[in-house]
């Protein structure tokens, strides 16, 4: 997963969910040496990055819809089905995201994401928040988006669930891979 976002310019605000980055922070394997440049970056970015983004998103839908920006959303999502909905959602993202990076696809994250969020909005109850951050922006959307802050809580909690599930799912099909030395000692290879 690291390579990934060491190789981009920038980690965007929200690319990942917080049970994404703790699965990113807590992985047995990191394959981005020691003192790369973007280290700093990808450690400065996280939750705060990630709500920003996700008012700024709110705030832009709103001004789409010609809403008032950042109204408290009154619509309550909530109940075991959507709930469930909301597990599935972030289990099924971090399953595909774990899993690129433990079989060394990572390249295929940016349109796997994308993709499982997409069909997850249709195909879950909860329309796929998948992200705490997500949840608080659409929180401050007065639009059909939004979601009253007294469902996020629960919203928040099915995610954590989702996250945990999804990803030791992913590292119970997908082991780490064991590194390989060259006769410099220095890593060469992941070894399957």
């Amino acid at each position: 997963m690291l390579i990934v976002l060491a190789t981009s310019p920038r980690v965007a605000p929200g690319l990942l969910s917080w049970p994404a980055w703790e699965a990113l922070r807590s992985a047995d394997i990191v394959l981005a040496p020691p003192g790369h440049p973007q280290l700093p970056a990808l450690e400065a970015a996280g939750i705060a990055c990630q709500v920003a983004g996700a008012i700024g998103g709110a705030a832009l839908a709103d001004a789409m819809f010609s809403e008032p920006v950042l109204a408290v959303s009154r619509t309550h999502r909530g109940g075991p089905g959507v709930l469930l909905g909301e597990v599935v959602a972030t289990a099924g993202l971090l399953l595909v995201i774990v899993a690129l990076a433990r079989t060394g696809r990572s390249q295929h994250a940016g349109w796997a994401v994308g993709a499982w969020i997409g069909a997850a909005y249709w195909f879950t109850s909860s329309t796929s928040f998948a992200n705490p951050a997500v949840t608080l922006g659409r929180a401050l959307t007065s639009t059909y988006a939004g979601i009253a802050p007294s469902s996020v809580p629960a919203f928040i909690a099915a995610q954590i669930a989702g996250g945990t599930l999804g990803t030791g799912l992913a590292m119970t099909l997908f082991p780490a891979r064991r590194r390989v030395s060259d006769e410099t000692g220095q890593p060469s290879r992941l070894a399957g």
